[in-house]
């Protein structure tokens, strides 16, 4: 394989997101080419080197969490730079204008000629985005302005590289979905078993979140929302995938709250198993304050489960009201309680969301079909 594409990321696995998760499924179908990935070690412990599917990981720094991060712009740089000597790259690929843009743009500064592709997948609000960047916004907009191409996995965020200095095409390509994985029939057994094991009967109305415990997912607006009077009448379960710096004070609230019999943290789970944690609930809920795009939302439809979103960042390049899914108010937990209420008694409008929600996630957003299409984007890129 003489063709070699050198990706910088800010996190990969078993560090798992939704830009992780997509680089994986992307480079997983592409046997043309060679990767090699250049990451912040981030967790002590991980391999300094190991080869993920097909690519090769290489993790700069000690294991030092944020400072692992903070130092990447110049660790990753200089790792480049060896590995370049011997590897002779052809397309430089950063994830996302974040440590790994910065690296990237250092290196596409030392080789000009060398065809740079930004993808941007950031998933948090703008403000927030900025804050972060702070007096280093000069050097953050020339991350914009130097890349050949930029994908982004949503319109929002095509419009957003435009606000920062973006010159090239902007290609709006999306993330995917494993299509066969999450629409998979599952045996009623292991269903069953799951339900035994989280305490769900079988007549109880299943909701779950997947996200992590940030901010910008407004889990509190859920817990706020089903301990809403009007949610007595419904026999109900939460379940919550993810973990996050706020998970010790969303659990405190839903003792607050009185939920402790309602409300199930289930953390991490394998993201192979997730399927089965959609197949035994009802509809899929993140009233998000932000949002890239939002992977989980076309998982969860794959997986035939109707969902309630809010219409921040890129979820209305999926969800049409109504058709594919229902929005909610943004930080208005009455807004999704009545959303609740409205799936839980109109089976049609279930149904017709969740045909629907297959319909679109198959035609649009299956992995297969994305993998094509990025795969002609490297390939005009090198040439």
């Amino acid at each position: 394989m003489g063709i070699k594409i050198l990706i910088f990321s800010s996190a990969y696995l078993p560090l798992v997101g939704g830009a992780e998760i997509a680089v994986k499924e992307i480079t997983d179908r592409i046997s043309d080419f060679s990767f090699d990935m250049i990451t912040p070690k981030i967790k002590w412990g991980l391999a300094n080197f190991e080869k993920i599917g097909n690519i090769n990981v290489y993790r700069a720094g000690f294991g030092c969490g944020k400072l692992d991060k903070l130092f990447f712009p110049l660790s990753g740089f200089f790792k480049a730079l060896l590995l370049n000597k011997k590897n002779n790259y052809l397309l430089i690929w950063s994830i996302m204008a974040s440590y790994a843009g910065f690296a990237a743009l250092f290196f596409k500064t030392f080789y000009k000629k060398m065809p740079f592709l930004l993808t941007l997948q950031e998933g948090d609000d703008e403000k927030d985005i900025l804050r972060k960047v702070g007096v280093f916004y000069f050097l953050w907009r020339k991350i914009f302005e130097k890349a050949d191409v930029i994908q982004a996995i949503s319109q929002y965020l095509k419009d957003f590289s435009k606000r920062h200095g973006a010159k090239c095409e902007i290609k709006v390509i999306p993330n995917g979905v494993d299509w066969r994985n999450f629409s998979r029939d599952i045996e009623n057994e292991e269903l069953n078993a799951l339900r035994n094991k989280l305490r769900i009967k079988n007549e109880e109305f299943v909701i779950i979140t997947v996200s992590r415990l940030v901010k910008k997912n407004a889990i509190e607006d859920i817990l706020k929302a089903v301990a809403d009077p009007r949610m007595q009448s419904i026999d109900y379960k939460l379940l919550i995938i993810g973990a996050g710096e706020l998970e010790k004070r969303l659990k405190n609230l839903v003792a607050d709250l009185g939920l402790q019999d309602k409300v199930n943290f289930l953390g991490f789970v394998d993201y192979q198993d997730l399927p089965k944690y959609f197949k035994i609930s009802n509809v899929f809920v993140r009233p998000s304050l932000s949002e890239g795009l939002g992977n989980a939302f076309l998982e969860a439809m794959a997986a035939g489960l109707p969902v309630i979103a809010t219409p921040v960042g890129g979820i209305p390049d999926f969800l049409r009201d109504g058709q594919t899914g229902l929005f909610c108010k943004v930080g208005d937990p009455k807004s999704i309680v009545e959303k609740f209420i409205e799936i839980y008694q109109n089976q049609d409008l279930k149904n017709k969301l969740i045909e629907n929600g297959k319909k679109l996630v198959k035609e649009k957003y299956d992995w297969e079909k994305i993998t094509i299409v990025m795969e002609d984007l490297f390939n005009t890129l090198i040439r």
